[in-house]
């Protein structure tokens, strides 16, 4: 018994140190842009921008634009089809910068609610994926769940206009469609988010925080340590 015991836990160590040996370390910065413009009781336009560094802040590697068209189904729920361009630059030492580009069609609904003080919204999106790369392009499907809390700091309100607050989000990525060319997995990433900010009012929020993303690659694992600047506004 005492030999199996022993066995194993060598096995969980062998284990654990080539886990930790596939895993490499980032750090970067992240700035976001959203914005949602309701045109009357029934539709809107959701538009979000985003630029991303690369490990430890070296350049823009990512740049994201985001337009989607909305559909109000109540004060509680939404659905958007929208569509997304992304650019990936890869810096090469000695040769021309490597820029590839990623299209997106994605559909989507959001639904918010409040549990007690807190303010939560839910999102579920599903993305079509035409993603360039240097030898071929790629199709693949994604499905994505997000959720968001805000806790404002001052005194509890039906409506959160103005003031302080702290933000909680996670989000969690699985591939659905085509993952032999993603990553062999139907888990593609997660991100956990934790940010403090201040709403100056009905239209514009401001609020820095940190995110942990937890990448699963074909051959090893990311964890990307960011700092994300973010600004909200609504009209």
């Amino acid at each position: 018994m005492k030999k199996i015991l022993l066995s194993a836990v060598m096995v969980l160590i062998m284990a654990a140190g080539k886990l930790y040996a596939q895993t490499q370390h980032q750090n970067s910065g992240w700035f976001m842009f959203l914005n949602n413009t309701k045109f009357n009781d029934k539709w809107g336009l959701q538009f979000d921008f985003q630029a991303r560094s690369a490990d430890d802040w070296g350049y823009v590697r990512n740049t994201l634009v985001r337009p989607a068209v909305q559909y109000f189904i109540n004060n509680k729920s939404n659905v958007a089809l929208g569509y997304l361009w992304q650019t990936t630059t890869t810096e090469v030492m000695g040769s021309n910068d490597l820029t590839l580009h990623e299209h997106r069609i994605f559909e989507q609904y959001i639904y918010n609610h409040k549990i007690s003080s807190v303010f939560a919204s839910h999102r579920v999106r599903l993305e079509q994926r035409f993603i360039g790369r240097t030898d071929e392009d790629v199709f693949s499907q994604r499905f994505r769940y997000f959720v968001r809390l805000i806790q404002p700091l001052q005194k509890t309100q039906p409506k959160f206009t103005k003031g302080a607050f702290v933000a909680l989000q996670n989000e969690v990525f699985l591939n659905l469609q085509n993952k032999a060319k993603i990553n062999n997995s139907v888990f593609d990433q997660n991100r956990l988010y934790l940010a403090a900010g201040y709403r100056f009012s009905k239209q514009f929020d401001l609020e820095a925080g940190y995110m942990n993303q937890v990448t699963h690659g074909v051959s090893n694992n990311t964890v990307n340590n960011i700092i994300q600047l973010a600004v909200y506004t609504r009209f």
